[in-house]
């Protein structure tokens, strides 16, 4: 895949949605539906059309993949449903009554509220924290893969490696508290239902149309700045991280399976940002002084189930290079990766 060149979003979902021989064999071990809550999200419509694609090669073409969201793009939907995915309209958050959900044996909970959780405390805390307690009670009898953050840990050095899985979470910010108390409140399930529960803590998924490089590629390309204050990051393929996500689902467990979910670099943001002026032939400006420390995380745990990502962070930088020089469609949606105080 490392030569594959873009000309269009429907070539970027194909190369998200195309399952490996390892998803294929993962999904041959499970049965029933899967209900992918927050579908309609960033991530979400590429992993619901990737487990499609797995469930149907692995033989399970009987079982239903589920896309929980409002679902205001009629475009989206329709770009699901082609790809046979079964779309559910449903507000989440709004809803007391969650009876009318799909019955599901395994469950992607992919709901978030991040931009806005520092002028709007209340809201990250009710989507990242009390929405999931009823979504744990509704689905206790399925096995729940959660979506959750690098940003519950602890600023490190970039020597350290990165948080590894047994690392104290210290969160900083309305946002990443929250999301802890996600993975508290799913973890509460477990201990007293037995409910089998996994939780990823992604840090930060390269889709082309927003993420990390999208944001530094952006700036290097407009003649902008970048800051280096934020040294170094992680990265990873967005189709890795879907494949993780889907995969993790056979390693819930009521002891909760807990993994970051990363590439198995420390990349640094002043050799991402010469790297674009290279491909690009512009001008690369570096402001602010370098701290000591990032958010960052070990992938070990990671790398050993999972094996590497097929798409290098090289090979990341290439295509997104390329694809902002096209003027591909992009989200406008900055990542704020570079944000130290918590405050998003």
């Amino acid at each position: 895949m490392t030569d594959f060149t873009f000309t269009s979003e429907a070539d970027l979902e194909s190369a998200l949605a195309e399952p490996s021989a390892a998803l294929i064999e993962d999904m041959r071990a499970g049965s029933g539906d899967l209900a992918i809550l927050g579908a309609g999200g960033k991530m979400g419509p590429t992993l619901a059309m990737l487990a499609r694609k797995a469930m149907d090669a692995a033989g399970r073409s009987e079982d239903r993949v589920y896309a929980v969201s409002r679902f205001g793009d009629a475009a989206l939907r329709e770009r699901l449903e082609s790809a046979g995915v079964v779309v559910v309209p449903f507000d989440l958050v709004e809803a007391d009554d969650l009876s009318a959900l799909p019955d599901a044996a395994e469950v992607v909970f992919m709901i978030g509220a991040k931009f806005g959780a520092a002028t709007s405390p209340s809201w990250a805390w009710e989507v990242n924290a009390a929405l999931p307690d009823r979504v744990a009670r509704h689905y206790r009898d399925s096995r729940i893969s959660v979506l959750s953050t690098g940003n519950v840990y602890p600023f490190l050095p970039a020597s350290s490696g990165g948080a590894s899985e047994d690392v104290t979470p210290a969160p900083i910010g309305e946002y990443a508290q929250s999301c802890l108390g996600r993975e508290r409140v799913f973890e509460f399930g477990a201990q007293e239902r037995g409910t089998a529960v996994s939780i990823i803590r992604l840090n930060y998924a390269v889709d082309l149309r927003y993420g990390v490089v999208a944001d530094i590629a952006a700036a290097v390309l407009a003649g902008e700045p970048v800051s280096v204050a934020t040294a170094n990051v992680n990265v990873v393929w967005q189709g890795y991280a879907n494949e993780v996500v889907l995969r993790s689902l056979r390693h819930a467990s009521s002891e909760v399976f807990t993994v970051n979910l990363t590439g198995p670099e420390t990349l640094s943001v002043a050799a991402i940002a010469r790297r674009i002026g290279a491909l690009a032939g512009r001008e690369v400006t570096l402001v602010d002084e370098p701290q000591a420390t990032a958010l960052l995380s070990d992938s070990s745990r990671c790398m050993a189930l999972f094996g590497y990502p097929s798409v290098s962070a090289d090979t990341l930088v290439r295509w997104q290079t390329a694809w902002l020089e096209a003027g591909l469609p992009t989200i406008a949606k900055p990542t704020k990766w570079a944000v130290r105080d918590g405050k998003f």
